[in-house]
């Protein structure tokens, strides 16, 4: 790891998958380090984000079991001690890793002595912050039924504003030497409660319970509060640092963990220790967990084009292959008819080949996108025509033998294709001229497909239509994905979002490539969408309308109403439509439909996109 603390962390080995989390198991050194002896919580949690006594033996450390985790391969139990020092920095509670059930009970009053180690959710090379534990532990239970240390309230006034402090330059940007500051930062408040009793009241819910049974909350009610409850992320410098996960200590088989939308209110909130983990670092683990009020909202609907409309949408239906069941298809073809108003066309990414992750060799969609259309029209939409390009196998990454690409659905009663020989997936579509207009070379294409930018992701599908006479030029995109960039609560702060350099890349060769459309065609009408994988904000967005020639239709909506997608508690863009400057200049209207991404039950984790306009 780059911190100049980072010697003083644990070995790290993979552990096997458990029910509600993948963890990474810290093993204790082989060589024990030298013995502290005796000290108390706060001495080994110290007053930065690692312990001053990592490595070391500790003997006799004492406190009151919170909480107990006798379930997957991160096996262990909290204790706090309940003679707190007077330094807001020091955290009074600690983990106790014994990979075994604990033979401890809560209200247990312990002794125990160990080895003092940071834990790394996800590895090193995750550049998550690591969890200060205690590992081969001995342990001495001196009494039992004592009562719990009272909880910290999580609330509006306990938590700052300000998410993190900037990291030291000394250590490439980690915070982990940094003395903590839990008065002035939000990551540094929850820092110096790790592992202690915790709670919070009644809160609305801002991301949906998923499938590893956890859910996001906020504590702070009006922290940009949409109209639909939840929270809008709208800057790289807002960091909404009310979100908190909350995960449950009770297993499933004695209580199943409440099912909740955004918008939703998490009644009687939830008490227990604050965990770290890989997937959202800081974690309410309730031992104690209130009942879900059913608030949240409905889903979305579009209203139908104008006959005079031309309608075109884009919408991520994850990973779609013939071996879905049935259900999936009828929901999706169901929201394209009843949510979308059955749009004239419509720009689907993640449609995988005909036998979907099987890898061998199959390249072909034309099974997946033939069950597609006919549920549409088993919903009561129009039969859709389609067009596409066949990638090379294994060239456009995704899940490994899935092939996902891009496909154009278009109405042949409302709107025509323009077929124009010889695309494939290694010839790159150009620009012409026909008739004084701009035209492609090949239609439908692909955009520079052997530009590095494109390398391992998938390329744009670019194709001409003509609606009641007039050519619009539609190029459907899915960018290359988040993966691999650091978690917003990771050591490194800012963040390093090592990911944005493909898609600034892919964002430049788009916007060159729509710029030779416009040279061509001052007025020429032209729509990129897809799934751009960046905020309405970002440099991605930027470079994608550079010079003017593209516009981001989403910022024609309220600054509430911009998501497509919900990530651990942030509402955010990532589905697109950019449109050119005479699209732009004449009447358009612009629908971001929320069907998905505040929901439990999803039949995709993407909103769909809608933009109506008159060519």
């Amino acid at each position: 790891m780059p911190s100049s603390t980072s010697t003083r962390l644990a070995t790290l080995t993979v552990a096997a998958v458990c029910s509600t989390l993948t963890a990474v198991v810290l093993t204790a050194p082989a060589q024990a380090g030298p013995d502290a002896g005796p000290v108390a919580v706060h001495d080994v949690q110290g007053t930065t984000r690692i312990s001053p006594l990592a490595g070391q033996q500790v003997t006799d450390v004492t406190g009151i079991v919170t909480g107990v985790r006798g379930y997957g391969s991160s096996r262990g139990f909290w204790f706090q001690d309940p003679n707190p020092d007077r330094d807001p920095a020091t955290s009074e509670g600690l983990f106790v890793f014994t990979g075994t059930t604990p033979k401890v009970a809560v209200g247990d009053a312990v002794r125990v002595s160990g080895t003092v180690a940071e834990y790394v959710p996800g590895g090193a090379s995750s550049g998550n912050q690591s969890l200060t534990q205690l590992s081969r532990a001995t342990v001495t239970v001196d009494s039992s039924g004592n009562a719990l240390p009272a909880p910290v309230t999580l609330d509006r006034r306990s938590v700052p504003d300000a998410y993190a402090p900037v990291g030291d330059p000394a250590a490439q940007g980690s915070v982990n030497g940094l003395p903590l500051r839990p008065r002035a930062y939000a990551l540094d408040r929850y820092e110096s409660l790790e592992g202690m009793n915790v709670r919070v009241g009644t809160s609305r819910v801002v991301g949906a319970t998923d499938p590893y049974s956890a859910l996001w909350v906020t504590v702070k009610p009006d922290e940009n509060d949409n109209r639909r409850g939840g929270t809008v992320y709208g800057s790289y410098d807002d960091q909404n640092t009310g979100r908190l996960q909350v995960q449950s200590l009770i297993p499933l088989a004695e209580r199943p963990f409440p099912v909740a939308d955004v918008g939703d209110v998490l009644t009687g909130g939830a008490e227990g220790p604050l965990d770290f983990n890989q997937f959202g670092g800081y974690t309410l683990t309730a031992r104690t967990l209130g009942t879900v009020a059913d608030r949240g909202p409905e889903r979305e609907r579009t209203r139908p084009q104008h006959h005079r409309e031309l309608a075109v949408a884009t919408y991520n239906v994850e990973n779609l292959d013939p071996g879905d069941p049935q259900e999936k298809f009828d929901a999706l073809a169901k929201a394209v008819v009843g949510n979308l108003a059955s749009p004239d066309i419509v720009a689907l990414e993640e449609i995988q080949d005909g036998n979907g992750p099987v890898n061998d060799g199959t390249v072909s969609a034309d099974a997946t996108v033939r069950k597609f259309t006919e549920a549409i029209v088993a919903q009561g939409g129009p039969r859709y025509a389609w067009r596409s390009i066949d990638p090379v196998d294994g060239a456009d990454g995704g899940q490994p033998g899935g092939n996902i690409r891009q496909v154009f659905l278009f109405d042949p009663e409302r709107v025509s294709f323009t077929d124009r020989a010889g695309g494939d997936a290694t010839t790159a579509a150009g620009v012409t001229r026909i008739g004084g207009q701009a035209a492609l070379t090949v239609s439908p294409g692909r955009i520079t497909p052997a530009s590095p930018a494109w390398e391992s992701s998938r390329k744009p599908l670019a194709g001409e239509f003509v609606f009641r006479g007039r050519t619009v030029f539609v190029i459907a995109n899915h960018f290359a994905s988040k993966g691999g960039d650091q978690a917003l609560t990771s050591q490194f702060q800012p963040p390093n979002r090592s990911s944005e350099t493909q898609r600034h890349l892919q964002a430049t060769e788009l916007n060159s490539f729509v710029k030779d459309i416009l040279k061509v065609q001052r007025n020429a009408d032209v729509i990129a969408l897809g799934d751009i994988n960046d905020f309405e904000f970002s440099r991605t967005t930027e470079l994608l309308a550079d010079g003017g020639a593209l516009w981001p239709a989403v910022r024609s909506l309220p600054e509430s109403d911009r998501y497509s997608y919900t990530y651990q508690g942030n509402s955010q863009v990532l589905d697109q439509i950019l449109i050119s400057p005479s699209v732009r200049r004449g009447d358009f209207a612009y629908d971001s439909v929320h069907l998905n991404a505040e929901f439990a039950d999803q039949n995709s984790d993407h909103d769909p996109q809608v933009l109506r306009f008159r060519p």
